[in-house]
């Protein structure tokens, strides 16, 4: 899938956009792996980390949907950044109360992202039947443990959860980085010798066809 996201993204994109975009897309996958790495081994902030960054992700992506629709895109966008806003605001508490919200947090997420996928078509909606089958596997193993350990070691379980999805995500951009970079390396068309000087420029080509 990730393939197939950036090979969509590849083909859609102009050299000059991708030689601006592949660099970003580079730095935002690595440093998405390195704050999943830190987040399974942080065992006293690892929760705080994740909450915090997923919130500053969620509220940049609800602004930009804001300020780029109307209606009820517009209010959907505004719900988004505020519920990043809040993960953000929640994430300079405690630990555990980071770990509370993620176990709520992380099944809700897995079970948006598979309605996304849902509603689209082809080979992204069979993945998005694989998402759905992942949320129901997911939630059952944390309420599972909840009941039958405690709900700490579910919050655990909800932050490793969160972390391999945030890495996840991590590798998506970086497979869309080297598609990007194979477009942005592609050498501009050449345009045929004749076409210097003649009727191109007053809105017609004087090349024979």
């Amino acid at each position: 899938m990730a393939s197939g996201a950036a090979g969509t993204a590849g083909e859609r994109t102009s050299p000059e956009q991708a030689r601006r975009a592949w660099p970003r897309w580079l730095a935002g996958g690595v440093a998405l792996l390195v704050v999943a790495a830190v987040a399974v081994v942080w065992a006293d902030g690892g929760a705080r980390l994740l909450l915090g960054v997923g919130g500053a992700l969620l509220a940049g992506r609800g602004g930009h949907l804001a300020a780029g629709a109307a209606g009820r895109g517009r209010a959907v966008g505004w719900a988004v950044a505020a519920a990043g806003v809040l993960a953000l605001t929640l994430a300079f508490g405690s630990a555990g109360v980071a770990g509370r919200v993620l176990l709520v947090a992380v099944p809700a997420g897995l079970l948006v992202g598979a309605l996304t996928l849902l509603g689209r078509g082809g080979a992204v909606r069979r993945s998005g039947h694989a998402a759905l089958v992942w949320w129901a596997l997911v939630t059952g193993l944390l309420v599972v443990t909840g009941l039958l350990a405690d709900w700490e070691r579910a919050a655990d379980g909800a932050t490793l959860v969160g972390a391999l999805g945030l890495g996840l995500l991590g590798v998506v951009l970086l497979v869309g980085a080297s598609s990007l970079r194979a477009v942005a390396a592609r050498p501009a068309p050449a345009r045929p010798a004749a076409c210097a000087g003649c009727a191109c420029g007053a809105g017609g080509c004087g090349i024979p066809r």
